[in-house]
């Protein structure tokens, strides 16, 4: 395994263990509701980045004529190809080196992918020369700058400052790195890579097990919805999601 893949899915029941044995209905919906927001409505061939096993399949197989998913996880890929089939291609590899030649999609989508990424910088380069000039990217970051982070940091019940730049490592969480990002550290890396940011959503703004309990999961999707681009200017949610586009030459 490469020493720059920090996370390993392989022999480990994704689907099962951590959406559907856990209560993440909502955080599921909140990332449909976003993708269907911003992934282009028609596209030639396109890549799940990090897709595992195709959670996320029902929202983009109808605006792709060609849809692959990719991830590190051969054992996930197995899984998504038994589920999608003939509907589907799938190719495994490392992020830092992608098993697509240049320009070659059209769109792509990256989602719960960042925070396994210590190298954000050569990921994003690697998905910018993937894509064809004109072609969109939807890309999640995982959030340092969250409302929670921040009450624990004001009350040092937390060491990390989600105030500043610095990408937030937290080990406790995993072993391996556990990668948060401060929204404008991320965003002054899309631009050098050469993306231009056209839409910028704030996604899971209600990721509370107590809300959760209080209002109910299909209350929380209704607020979400007027929520996402309500609130994307303060970018204070655990996912933001951004709308790239590669120039045209």
């Amino acid at each position: 395994m490469s020493e720059k893949i920090v996370s390993d899915y392989n022999g480990y029941d994704y689907k099962k263990i951590f959406w559907e044995d856990a209560d993440r209905e909502y955080e599921d919906q909140a990332d449909r509701m976003a993708i269907r927001k911003l992934l282009p409505k028609r596209m030639d061939k396109f890549a799940d980045i990090g897709g595992g096993y195709g959670r996320l399949a029902n929202e983009y197989l109808k605006r792709a004529h060609k849809v692959i998913i990719f991830d590190y996880s051969k054992s996930e890929l197995k899984q998504a190809k038994e589920i999608y089939g003939d509907k589907i291609e799938t190719k495994a590899g490392d992020i830092y080196k992608l098993p697509f030649k240049d320009g070659e999609l059209d769109g792509l989508l990256m989602v719960r992918v960042t925070h396994h990424l210590k190298h954000m910088d050569k990921a994003l380069a690697e998905l910018y020369r993937v894509l064809k000039p004109g072609g969109v990217a939807v890309i999640e970051v995982a959030n340092k700058r969250t409302l929670p982070k921040i009450a624990r940091y004001v009350t040092r019940r937390s060491k990390v400052n989600p105030f500043d730049h610095k990408v937030a490592n937290y080990k406790e969480i995993s072993k391996d790195g556990f990668y948060n990002y401060h929204p404008k550290y991320v965003e002054e890396i899309f631009e050098k890579t050469g993306f231009k940011c056209e839409r910028v959503l704030s996604v899971s703004n209600f990721r509370s097990g107590k809300l959760k309990k209080l209002f109910g999961t299909k209350n929380l999707v209704k607020m979400e919805n007027n929520a996402q681009q309500m609130l994307a200017p303060i970018r204070f949610a655990p996912s933001i999601y951004y709308k790239l586009r590669k120039p045209e030459e």
